[in-house]
């Protein structure tokens, strides 16, 4: 099954990102290990297989790591980013040299692993608030180097994405607030510079700051450590003018109370900061 039909990441974000977990992990010597244990001409098959039930993501950085090592290896790609697996499930089945897949396996490993606990962990809470209109969304919280992977990883689980940095988003926090001298100054101008294309996100901590966002015009409003109460006011206020973002601490504990406040988004930063990595390996086999 799959959960999303989504694109292969661009080729020019993959390869710079795993080339630089390859040169880090080979260093200055190469692969010492296999090459001292394994004689040059060996060959093996292998397969990465699941071990824990999850959503697979990250299988263009796995490519990239074992073509970049050996361009000669087979790779046969068994699953697609966004499909559900379980334990004993393989992944994708490798054949060539075994000192390539033994040098490609742990860059290769690090990023399924990492991705795909991403990718389940936003399946895991899109699904509690399956019965809502809520959508749940990752954050700027991510990984220095690696905000493409995780964000895709959250789009293979099903959640959105907020934006992807400063400059491809408008969003108006509590600091700039207190800078700007308000929410009206900073909405204005915000408004005075931002093309006709680009939207304006305001946080807020309070139903009166709420109020006067909507006044200033701002297109979407985060709603940032309220209550599933106050959240529903906030609704109710909102009377679909903008596009209300809960945020601000939610777990799986309180996502479904949140979402059922009838807020458009709901941001979880622990998406990407903190999901643990899912379980998977790779077994070989030598051969003759």
């Amino acid at each position: 099954m799959t959960a999303n039909n989504l694109p292969p990441m661009p080729r020019l974000i993959v390869e710079p990102a795993v080339r630089n977990a390859l040169e880090e992990d080979l260093g200055r010597a190469g692969d010492i290990t296999s090459d001292y244990v394994v004689p040059e001409n060996t060959r093996a098959q292998a397969r990465i297989a699941a071990r824990a039930t999850g959503v697979v993501s990250g299988l263009d950085a796995a490519r990239a790591a074992f073509r970049m090592v050996d361009p000669d290896l087979l790779i046969g790609i068994e699953k697609r980013d966004g499909d559900l697996i379980e334990p004993g499930d393989a992944i994708c089945h490798l054949d060539g040299k075994a000192r390539s897949i033994l040098t490609g396996e742990r860059v290769a490993l690090n990023f399924l692993g990492h991705m795909s606990g991403i990718a389940s962990a936003a399946k895991s809470m899109s699904d509690l608030i399956s019965h809502t209109k809520a959508k749940v969304t990752c954050t700027r919280k991510t990984t220095p180097g690696l905000r493409a992977f995780e964000k895709h990883a959250v789009r293979s689980g099903g959640g959105a994405n907020h934006r992807f940095g400063l400059d491809d988003g408008l969003l108006i926090k509590d600091n700039h607030i207190a800078v700007a001298g308000g929410v009206t100054a900073a909405i204005t101008a915000a408004r005075s510079q931002a093309g006709h294309m680009v939207k304006i996100e305001c946080e807020v901590d309070t139903l009166d700051q709420l109020r006067e966002a909507l006044e200033a015009g701002a297109e979407a409003i985060l709603l940032d450590n309220m209550s599933p109460d106050i959240l529903a006011e906030a609704v109710t206020i909102n009377a679909g003018g903008a596009t209300l973002e809960a945020s601000g601490g939610i777990t799986s504990d309180t996502i479904k109370a949140v979402a059922e406040s009838g807020v458009d988004l709901i941001s979880v930063g622990w998406l990407t900061h903190s999901a643990p990595s899912l379980d998977l390996g790779l077994d070989i086999d030598f051969g003759d």
